[in-house]
C-alpha cells in the first residue's frame, strides 16, 4: 500500500521511462508515486547485457541497470508501490488511478507501463508454457544446460537471446520467418559467426509438441510449404511486444495496435495525462529513448501542474 492516497504525480510502470520520470518529478519536489505490477526495471531485466546505453563502455547487465535507476530515483523521495492498475478516472481535474490495492489520486499521471511479449498463438504453446516454452532466456537458460533449444524470432532481442542460450544449450536453432535478420549489424555479425547457433530461414512454427515437457516443434517453410519436425527440449519465443493498454480503452486515444498517441511533449489528448516509453506510438523501443521520454513527460507534467 502507498503511504497516502493523493499525490502530485502518479507514474504507472517501473521501466526506464517510469523510473526516469520518477527521478525528475521527485527531484522537482513533486509528491510522486510509481506503481509497478512486477519488478522495477521492466523489460531490461530480461537482457543479459546492454552495450548501447551511454556511460557503460564495457556493457552492463539489464537487471543491474534497472536497480541503479531505481536507487537513483528513490534517493530523491520517489515512492514505489506494487500493484496492477485497472483503470483511470479522468472526469475532473484530479485523476483517480484504480489499482488492485485501492484507488489513488493525482493532478497529473504519466503512463509508462511498457509492453508485454507477443505469443506465437500455435497449438501447444500455452500448454507447455513453463514446461519448455519460455519468453525469457536470461531467466531460464540455465535450465537447458546441455540440451537443444530453439528461438523464434529475428530481431535484436531474439538474436541476443540465442547468443545467451548458446552459452548453456548443446545447440540453438534460431527460427525466422524471413530470409534476413532484422537485428542490427554487430549483433547480426555475432550470430552468424556463432558455431553453436543454426538459423532456419523462411520458417514458422506450426505447433509445439511433447509429453510432460516440450519434445519437438512442427515447422513450415513459408516459401516451399515443406513440413518438418525439430527435436528440442525448449522453445524461447521472442517475436516482439504489444502495448499493455487494455485498461486504457476509452480513456486516452490509442492507435489500432494499442499504442498511446502523444505529441512531442508526451501529452495525450487528455489534459494532465502523459505517456512515455514503449507504450506510446512511434517509440524507438530502446532503453535510452524510453528514459528520454520519461524525462520529457516529467518536465511537461511539472509545467502542467505549475501552469507554465
Amino acid at each position: 500500500m502507498a503511504e497516502k492516497s493523493s499525490y502530485d504525480v502518479i507514474i504507472i510502470g517501473g521501466g526506464p521511462a517510469g523510473l526516469t520520470a520518477g527521478l525528475y518529478t521527485s527531484r522537482a519536489r513533486l509528491n510522486s508515486l510509481l506503481i509497478e505490477k512486477g519488478i522495477t526495471g521492466g523489460q531490461i531485466n530480461n537482457t543479459n547485457w546492454i552495450e548501447n546505453y551511454p556511460g557503460f563502455p564495457e556493457s552492463i547487465d539489464g537487471f543491474e541497470l534497472g536497480n541503479l535507476m531505481l536507487k537513483q530515483a528513490t534517493r530523491f523521495g520517489l515512492e514505489i508501490m506494487t500493484a496492477e492498475v485497472t483503470g483511470i478516472d479522468s472526469n475532473n481535474e484530479l485523476k483517480t488511478v484504480k489499482t488492485t490495492e485501492g484507488d489513488y489520486s493525482a493532478k497529473a499521471v504519466i503512463i509508462a507501463g511498457g509492453s508485454k511479449r507477443n505469443t506465437l498463438n500455435v497449438p501447444g504453446e500455452e500448454e507447455y508454457s513453463g514446461k519448455g516454452v519460455s519468453y525469457c532466456a536470461t531467466c531460464d537458460a540455465p535450465l537447458f544446460s546441455g540440451k537443444p533449444v530453439a528461438v523464434a524470432g529475428g530481431s535484436d532481442s531474439a538474436v541476443t537471446e540465442a547468443l545467451h542460450l548458446a552459452e548453456f544449450a548443446s545447440k540453438v536453432v534460431l527460427i525466422h520467418r524471413r530470409d534476413e535478420l532484422r537485428a542490427v549489424g554487430i549483433v547480426r555479425e555475432r550470430i552468424l559467426a556463432e558455431p553453436r547457433v543454426e538459423i532456419l530461414w523462411d520458417t514458422t512454427i506450426d505447433a509445439v509438441e511433447g509429453d510432460v515437457f516440450v519434445e519437438r516443434l512442427k515447422l513450415n517453410n513459408v516459401k516451399t510449404g515443406e513440413k518438418s519436425t525439430l527435436e528440442v527440449s525448449g522453445l524461447f519465443v521472442s517475436i516482439g511486444f504489444k502495448p499493455d493498454t487494455e485498461y486504457l480503452k476509452g480513456i486516452v486515444p490509442l492507435d489500432p495496435v494499442g499504442h498511446i498517441i502523444t505529441n512531442e511533449k508526451m501529452e495525450t489528448e487528455v489534459p494532465g495525462i502523459f505517456a512515455a516509453g514503449d507504450i506510446r506510438l512511434n517509440s524507438a523501443r530502446q532503453a535510452i529513448t524510453a528514459a528520454g521520454d520519461g524525462a520529457t513527460a516529467a518536465i511537461y507534467a511539472q509545467r502542467y501542474l505549475t501552469g507554465q
